[in-house]
């Protein structure tokens, strides 16, 4: 015997629960809604088949700013937690249990959610990135400073595990830096991954036989050694990007960069050269004869610490997460205990101002590894800190 209590009666004008004693089968043909709440007595013994609906692609809601501090009740004054994890390119990912998004989409569409919500006065980017795509990076940038210029509200970036390459290049575009005491910092270069395989091919008697138009559509193949003036056309391109890395820097940190005079000046203008040799671009609040080689601005791709990275003014302040909201909300003149919310669609948790988009990549699944095979499906210019050869393995998911 079951007792289900139902929140409904079928009488007009009434609204109390109706228990209903259940004896036997109970059978039900097509499709039952329930709205409200169903109350079970005892035990419910099942035979046969259930089917449930999972959220996907198809079926998930566009996001929606969910609330996750009970205590605030501001709701006209909030301050958005926008997470950016995992290696940054343009491309969907995939992977079991939920929907693999592609992040430049999904900052976008969270940047345009901000841009219409007039309740959210100041946003937080939790960053946890190594970096990714030139390109990528770049398009998630361009997305920040468009939110910036539509909307006159504070941006702050809180490094957490990993803020480099392409990821720092962003948090460069807000208002102030956070980073843990150790969190890694920097990656400031470029790096294009190319293998030589054509040994390795040729032992298993593989020969490649492109036909081709243009002596140079298939430069940087992993089929065939690299030409000295195929290099240097790489080359030139790679150090282009790097350039409008550093330039990015050196204007978004300004003042608060330290600069000493062991300082490598090919990566200064002639002006710049200049003033360095004059002393002019030591920051006044440093003792230069106390820095150390090691306390350079790291343009030549190296990781440091979050703690030294506040020294030589990567980033305005080390901290956690919690100084990065309060940070926003001063900025933003707010109270001391602002609404905090996330960026979420219906099937992604939203429990605490850690909680992450999922967005594992099918093939980190997967134990097999190949170099130079990875190319075809991945970025060639990375703003990537890429301790490991292998791009699958340099992704945060």
């Amino acid at each position: 015997m079951v007792t289900l209590a139902v929140c409904a009666c079928w009488i007009a004008g009434c609204s109390h629960p109706v228990r209903a004693l259940v004896g036997g089968n109970m059978r039900i043909d097509g499709d039952m809604g329930v709205n409200g709440d169903v109350g079970v007595d005892g035990d419910i013994n099942m035979n046969g088949t259930m089917t449930t609906v999972s959220k996907t692609d198809n079926t998930a809601s566009p996001v929606r700013a969910i609330q996750i501090n009970a205590k605030s009740s501001d709701s006209q004054s909030r301050i958005a937690i926008v997470d950016v994890d995992g290696l940054l390119i343009d491309q969907n990912f995939s992977g079991f249990g939920s929907m693999g998004e592609n992040p430049v989409s999904l900052f976008r569409e969270k940047m345009r959610h901000i841009e219409s919500d007039p309740t959210i006065l100041a946003v937080v980017l939790r960053i946890n990135s190594p970096g990714g795509g030139v390109t990528a990076s770049d398009m998630l940038a361009h997305q920040l400073k468009h939110l910036k210029s539509n909307r006159n509200i504070p941006v702050v970036a809180c490094l957490m595990t990993t803020g480099t390459g392409g990821a720092y290049y962003l948090a460069t575009h807000a208002d102030a830096i956070v980073a843990h005491p150790t969190s890694v910092v920097g990656g400031i270069g470029v790096i294009l991954n190319n293998y030589n395989m054509e040994d390795t091919l040729g032992q298993f008697n593989i020969v490649s036989l492109p036909i081709k138009s243009g002596d140079k559509i298939d430069v940087g193949s992993p089929e065939r050694m690299m030409q000295r003036e195929e290099r240097e056309l790489l080359q030139s391109m790679a150090d282009e990007f790097h350039q409008r890395f550093i330039e990015q820097v050196r204007s978004s940190r300004g003042e608060r960069l330290v600069v000493t005079s062991e300082v490598d000046k090919s990566n200064l203008d002639e002006s710049d050269a200049n003033k360095l040799d004059a002393g002019d671009l030591v920051r006044d609040d440093v003792d230069d004869a106390e820095l150390k080689p090691s306390d350079l601005i790291p343009f030549d791709g190296r990781v440091v610490s979050g703690l030294h990275a506040q020294k030589i003014g990567l980033v305005d302040q080390t901290g956690y997460l919690d100084d990065a909201v309060s940070l926003a909300g001063r900025m933003a003149g707010l109270s001391s205990s602002p609404a905090l919310v996330l960026l979420r669609r219906d099937n992604d948790r939203a429990m605490s101002e850690f909680d992450v988009t999922p967005n594992v990549p099918m093939t980190s699944i997967l134990p097999i590894q190949l170099p130079g095979l990875d190319r075809s499906s991945m970025p060639t210019f990375l703003y990537l800190w890429q301790p490991d050869p292998s791009i699958v393995t340099a992704n945060g998911g």
